[in-house]
């Protein structure tokens, strides 16, 4: 079966509790559920991981080339300062789509930046965990289009 890597980066671990006006009440524990429930209904096994550490996720997405055929990275606040993630993601060449819990274009400027975007599909923020979801949809349609007939 096809499989997509779901990537959750610093203190999404936190998700419920941490800063619950900005992120939400739902958990990181609650999302990896939800990611692998729609994935199984899109004809997708999906792999949820989660690390504070800019070298883990590096290492987790230089193993998913060859295992999984699409990524969704939250990379919390390595979206701003890490292009050694953005770096990852291109050099492994598989689709990627970036996804915030929060919109990162309506907080503090810094924030606006994303290295990731240069490297992903697209970007999908602002819409709670549920952008996890929209993502599943957006990289199952990129896949499939991308399929040869």
């Amino acid at each position: 079966m096809k499989s997509i890597l779901v990537l959750n980066g610093p203190n999404l671990n936190l998700l419920g509790t941490r800063q619950p006006e900005v992120y939400g009440s739902v958990t990181l524990a609650m999302v990896e559920q939800d990611c692998k429930a729609h994935g199984t209904k899109l004809g997708f096994d999906v792999e949820c991981l989660q690390s504070n550490h800019e070298g883990a996720l590096i290492d987790a997405i230089h193993a998913a080339k060859g295992k999984h055929q699409g990524i969704i990275l939250n990379a919390g606040a390595y979206t701003h300062t890490s292009i050694a993630l953005m770096d990852a993601l291109i050099s492994v060449e598989i689709p990627a789509v970036e996804v915030h819990l929060s919109n990162i274009h309506a907080r503090e400027p810094f924030r606006h930046t994303s290295y990731i975007a240069k490297a992903a599909l697209g970007q999908i923020c602002g819409f709670g965990a549920k952008g996890y979801l929209l993502a599943l949809d957006a990289l199952a349609a990129h896949l499939a289009e991308a399929a040869p007939s």
